[in-house]
C-alpha cells in the first residue's frame, strides 16, 4: 500500500499541471492536428494509451463506460433518425461501417452520421450530425461466403472539422498484421445483453479484447450435434478477424455492428476491424467476428480515388445534432443460424487449451 501522505503531497504538486493540461489539450490538439493536415498526421491520435483503466465492467457485453475523447472516431449510424449501427471515421468526409447495416435501404437521404458523441441522448458543443452523399456497399458482400466483404463506405456531404472529440482512426496497410495475443478495443452503443437495451443516457461502452487466430476461432463455429451437416453459413475466412475475452466475457452485441475494433501500433490507433457478427451476447460468451480492414485497404483507396471531391457549398444545410430518446430494435449484430457454438464442455476444453498456450 502506498503512503497516504506521499500521495497527497504528490497530488498537490501535480494538480496545477494536470488542470492546465486538461484545459490546453483541446487547443493543442487543434494546433497540432488542424483539419487541413495530412491524414497520416491526424489519424489515430488520442490521450488514451491503450492500457486497461481498471474500472468495474458493465456494458457492450461485459464492457465499461467510455470517457469523452477516448474514441474520437466512433460514429453512430442513424436510419430514419434512429441508431441502428456503429461506424468509424477514417477521413474528414469518409466513414466506414458494415454492409449488412444497409439492407433496409441504400438511399443516402435515409441515413445520418453522428460524430463527437459520448452519450447519444446528450449532444454537446462538440457533437455533429452529418448528411450522407453516397453509400458504397462492397459488391462482394455475402457473395462468396456468408457475411463476406461486410464493409460499406459512406461519403459525407461536407468534411468534418477535427477536434479532440472528432478524429479519424488510421487505416492499416494490406500487409499489417497482428500477433494472436494483441490487445485491442471495441466500442459502441449496442445492447447490454441479448435482451436488454443500453439505458439512457446511452453512454458509449468500451471493452478490451484479445485477437484470436482464425484457425482457433473456427473451432467455435461447428455443427452442434455429431453428424449434423454444416450449411457453410458463418464460417471464418481470410477477410475476417476474430477477437474477444472468453475468460471475463466481453463481446459485441446487437447495435454494435459496423463499429470499430482498434489496436495500438507504435503509439497510434489503427482501425483493424469493423463489428460484423457473433454468437448471442450471453454467457458463456464466444469470440466476436470483425471485417478485417487490412484486407480491404486497397478497395477503400480505390473507392476514394474514384469519388470526386464535393463542393461544400452544394451540400445540404448543416443539421443540428439530435438528442436521441430511444434505441432501435433493428440494430443488430448478425448471429449464426444453422452453425452453432460448441457445447459448453467443448468450449471449456478450448479455453483450457488457449490458457495453456499463453
Amino acid at each position: 500500500m502506498r503512503d497516504a501522505g506521499a500521495e497527497r503531497s504528490g497530488r498537490g504538486r501535480r494538480g496545477p499541471c494536470a488542470l492546465a493540461a486538461a484545459i490546453l489539450w483541446p487547443l493543442l490538439l487543434l494546433l497540432r492536428f488542424p483539419s487541413t493536415s495530412s491524414l497520416s498526421a491526424v489519424c489515430g491520435k488520442t490521450r488514451f494509451s491503450g492500457n486497461s483503466s481498471g474500472r468495474p465492467t458493465g456494458k457492450i457485453f461485459g464492457g465499461q463506460r467510455a470517457e469523452p475523447e477516448r474514441w474520437p472516431w466512433q460514429a453512430s449510424l442513424l436510419y430514419l433518425g434512429r441508431h441502428i449501427c456503429g461506424a468509424a471515421l477514417i477521413d474528414s468526409n469518409w466513414v466506414a461501417s458494415a454492409a449488412h447495416c444497409f439492407q433496409r435501404s441504400t438511399n443516402p437521404s435515409d441515413y445520418r452520421i453522428l460524430l463527437g458523441y459520448n452519450q447519444l441522448s446528450h449532444p454537446t458543443e462538440h457533437s455533429r450530425q452529418m448528411t450522407v452523399n453516397r453509400i458504397m456497399v462492397h459488391a462482394d458482400y455475402n457473395k462468396w461466403h456468408r457475411m463476406g466483404s461486410d464493409i460499406t463506405l459512406l461519403q459525407l456531404h461536407r468534411p468534418v472539422e477535427f477536434s479532440s472529440h472528432i478524429l479519424p482512426a488510421c487505416l492499416p496497410e494490406p500487409t499489417t498484421s497482428l500477433a494472436p495475443d494483441s490487445s485491442c478495443w471495441i466500442s459502441g452503443w449496442g445492447m447490454v445483453t441479448e435482451d436488454v437495451f443500453l439505458p439512457e443516457p446511452f453512454q458509449l461502452q468500451e471493452a478490451e479484447v484479445g485477437v484470436m487466430e482464425n484457425s482457433v476461432c473456427r473451432s467455435f463455429f461447428q455443427p452442434q450435434y455429431p453428424g449434423q451437416p454444416s450449411s457453410g453459413d458463418y464460417t471464418i475466412h481470410e477477410d475476417m478477424l476474430c477477437a474477444g475475452d472468453l475468460i471475463t466475457g466481453k463481446a459485441i452485441c446487437r447495435g454494435d455492428s459496423g463499429g470499430p475494433l482498434v489496436c495500438p501500433l507504435n503509439g497510434t490507433w489503427f482501425l483493424m476491424g469493423l463489428s460484423s457478427w457473433s454468437l448471442d451476447c450471453r454467457s458463456p460468451i464466444g469470440p466476436s467476428v470483425f471485417t478485417r480492414l487490412s484486407y480491404f485497404t486497397n478497395w477503400i483507396s480505390q473507392k476514394k480515388r474514384e469519388s470526386p471531391p464535393l463542393d461544400p457549398a452544394l451540400a445540404p444545410p448543416q443539421e443540428m445534432p439530435p438528442a436521441l430518446d430511444s434505441m432501435s430494435s433493428q440494430g443488430t449484430v448478425y448471429k449464426p443460424g444453422l452453425c452453432a457454438a460448441l457445447p459448453a464442455a467443448h468450449t471449456l476444453l478450448l479455453l483450457l487449451i488457449l490458457l495453456g498456450s499463453l
